[in-house]
């Protein structure tokens, strides 16, 4: 048993000297989600406090995320959620899809998938309340409604 302690112990130490890259892509002011939509302060803060820090080139990485082989998993999912949706980049996307992903953001929220619940240990302001839900529920339609009807001109 003590052997197996020592060895899990020096595994441990060895995957410290591989860390992962937490460096973000550089800002895209032209480019993001709530300056193109120019997003009310209050709604802009929900989604900032719970949905940036994956969905966005703005990333503020926790402490944990400085610990193999947590900072891996960290790192993964970041990428999962920038490849799913990058708020930072959202003006690139073509009308079609911007639609399409406000209709993804209204559909996870409803369903409570989004924030996950893994995000919550260690951001437990990102915690969304049945009203902020009905909030952005509200806002990602009205954005989305507004999105379609400019691709019928």
């Amino acid at each position: 048993m003590k052997k197996i302690l020592v060895v899990l112990l020096v595994a441990f130490i060895i995957i410290q000297f591989f860390p992962v890259d937490k460096t973000n892509p550089a800002p895209t002011p032209g480019m993001d989600f709530l300056k193109i939509k120019k997003t009310p302060e209050p709604i802009a803060k929900i989604i900032r406090t719970s949905c940036y820090d994956c969905h966005s080139n703005e990333t503020e990485y926790p402490w944990y995320a400085s610990i193999s082989p947590a900072s891996w998993f960290v790192k993964n999912h970041i990428e999962e959620g920038r490849k799913h949706l990058n708020f930072s980049t959202f003006a690139t996307y073509e009308s079609k899809r911007q639609a399409h992903k406000l209709e993804e953001c209204i559909e996870m929220i409803e369903k409570k998938e989004m924030p996950l619940e893994s995000y919550y240990i260690g951001h437990q302001d990102a915690k969304l309340t049945d009203a902020q839900r009905r909030e952005l529920v509200k806002y990602f339609k009205k954005e989305k409604e507004e999105t379609e009807r400019k691709m019928l001109f």
